[in-house]
């Protein structure tokens, strides 16, 4: 029991965190010293190491901070202080399948809440709590930019599109028994700890990894494509001057300075899309 001159005790003394083994922490030292090389300021590479930390263990352990705080010249306050504010980080063990509901608004009326509660007493777990058999972590997650696609699940950050409860039963279950599992769009699926070493910033050696990431779906691109004059004809919402709701397919329309375009046409300047309210200079006070 540890006190303080003024006999106030502090509890039980904390013991060192146990360090990596040697072979181990030597090549931790390696991945990290190339992982620092990144940054003008050693400080910043600290997001990245924690990701590696992640990827040796499976979650931000004491030992990885210590190795953390002894790498980059820090004390293990601050770099607990990072690892605890950012969700990503995970601070226990959890399954090689991080399997995230949005339960944002959008997700959730669309399904999200419902697909949740499923999967809560289809794994018998809650919220941030791993199956017996280390496989699957369910947590409900915030909003990922996917709402043209909602209800959304995510997998280590990859994505399964308009699901229900029961494609996200299936999921989970494919998951639990080791078939093969592929995202809506987006990179092959990986472990949590191989996840992790991507996003240390080391190459995704995987076939066909890099080729198949990124991009966004095709629901999320048909408001660029409108804007390019890519699709077909814009549709006229009540034409003021009687003419045709619609043109034939590939003949991009040209609006007469009378029609009113629909808001998911593409865009246009306030004077031609209103003539009738051109958007003019404002008045200078007095005027």
């Amino acid at each position: 029991m540890t006190t303080t001159p003024e006999g106030v005790s502090l509890g039980m003394p904390q013991l060192p965190a146990p360090d990596f083994p040697d072979d181990v922490r030597a090549r931790l030292e390696r991945d990290a010293a190339e992982v620092v090389a990144r940054y003008p300021d050693s400080r910043s590479a600290l997001l990245p190491l924690l990701h590696l930390m992640q990827a040796e263990e499976g979650h931000v352990t004491r030992t990885g901070v210590r190795f953390c705080a002894d790498v980059l010249g820090l004390t293990t306050a601050e770099v607990t202080a990072v690892a605890t504010f950012y969700s990503m980080y995970r601070r226990r063990p959890s399954g090689d399948y991080q399997v995230g509901v949005c339960t944002n608004t959008l997700c959730a009326v669309m399904g999200g809440d419902a697909i949740f509660e499923a999967l809560q007493d289809h794994l018998g777990v809650g919220n941030g709590e791993t199956t017996d058999d280390g496989k699957v972590t369910l947590e409900h997650i915030e909003c990922n930019a996917a709402c043209d696609f909602a209800p959304v699940v995510m997998v280590n950050w990859e994505f399964f599109d308009n699901q229900t409860v029961d494609s996200a039963k299936r999921l989970v279950d494919d998951l639990r028994d080791g078939a093969e599992v592929a995202p809506t769009r987006g990179a092959p699926l990986c472990t949590f700890k191989e996840t992790a070493r991507i996003l240390a910033g080391f190459p995704d050696e995987r076939p066909g990894a890099v080729e198949a990431s990124g991009g966004a779906g095709p629901a999320s691109l048909v408001g660029l494509r409108l804007a390019k004059g890519e699709t077909g004809p814009a549709r006229v919402v009540h034409p003021r001057d009687g003419g045709p709701q619609d043109e034939p397919r590939g003949k991009v329309h040209e609006p007469s300075p009378t029609e009113h375009l629909s808001s998911h046409d593409a865009p246009q300047d306030t004077s031609a899309s209103d003539p009738a309210h051109p958007a003019g200079p404002a008045a200078e006070e007095g005027e």
